[in-house]
């Protein structure tokens, strides 16, 4: 809840306030609405506290998600060679940089599309094990299954197993949390640790010398507004460098200097890759360290 910490007070000269109104939903409802907020409104003359729940619902459509790479993809046969193909295809620009640049670029809006596919075939697939696993199920119920059924509902059991796992990592991807709870899966609590941080990371409005700014539309006006004021060109001073004097500068060694400019070599580089950290925010391309 935002606006208030309590939702009752009574009108004593040391008043008592407790929080006794709350919202009641269940697991399967926050999944629909991982962006449902509640506010407390002003009670005004009143005792109690309204309490206003939205689904977050409002200007969904309009958002532009950045792309991050899935860690699930890493378990899907012949992504390897699904990502070299792509890679080696690229092969413009007038540099290392410009090449590197268009390849992360080419294959990011390929992996866009690509996913949005998977994700509707896995759904579907997931569907369809489901319907048959229980059918299957069923009729164990009122006779003996045949081999070939026998072992058709454990190769679905497996598939199925495994369409879960890739599930489970999805969602430990974005809890980015190490806490597992007891069981044999841990998806329906990452959901929520996810959708947690999400609510807790969502701007919902600023209260500002302007007053208070709410609704999405405007909130990025006004964040898109400071900051390009903020980093924007900054007024003529009269401070300036002298770059000719370096008498009073401690200088490095000829030996020093050689060491610093000569080239990295692909140990160093390997090296300072493998020593990040796994499953942590992104840079700007959406390509996390696993993938590299």
């Amino acid at each position: 809840m935002s606006g208030r910490k309590y939702t009752w007070a009574n009108s004593l000269k040391n008043p008592t306030f407790e929080r006794l109104d709350r919202v009641l939903v269940s697991t399967e409802w926050e999944q629909h609405y991982p962006l449902a907020t509640i506010v407390a409104s002003s009670r005004e003359i009143s005792d109690r506290t309204p309490l206003l729940l939205s689904t977050g619902e409002e200007g969904k459509g309009s958002r532009q998600y950045m792309f991050k790479f899935e860690l699930s993809w890493l378990l899907k046969e012949n992504f390897f060679d699904l990502v070299s193909e792509v890679w080696n295809k690229e092969n413009r620009g007038n540099n290392a940089l410009q090449k590197w640049q268009n390849k992360i670029r080419r294959l990011r809006q390929f992996l866009r599309g690509w996913a949005i596919n998977l994700n509707g075939a896995y759904r579907k697939e997931k569907e369809e094990l489901l319907r048959k696993t229980n059918k299957l199920d069923k009729k164990a119920e009122d006779c003996l299954l045949n081999q070939q059924e026998v072992d058709l509902k454990q190769c679905m059991k497996e598939r199925l197993a495994q369409i879960l796992r890739e599930e489970e990592i999805r969602w430990f991807q974005r809890a980015k949390t190490k806490k597992l709870l007891q069981g044999d899966s841990n998806t329906k609590y990452f959901q929520m640790v996810a959708n947690g941080k999400r609510r807790k990371t969502w701007i919902y409005m600023l209260e500002q010398e302007e007053g208070i700014i709410e609704r999405e539309e405007k909130l990025e006006k006004y964040v898109t507004k400071y900051y390009k004021n903020l980093f924007g060109k900054s007024e003529r001073n009269n401070i300036s460098l002298d770059e000719t004097r370096k008498e009073d500068i401690t200088q490095v060694l000829e030996e020093e200097n050689m060491i610093l400019v000569e080239e990295f070599t692909e140990k160093e580089v390997r090296d300072a890759i493998f020593q990040m950290k796994h499953n942590k925010a992104p840079g700007p391309d959406g390509f996390p360290v696993e993938f590299y």
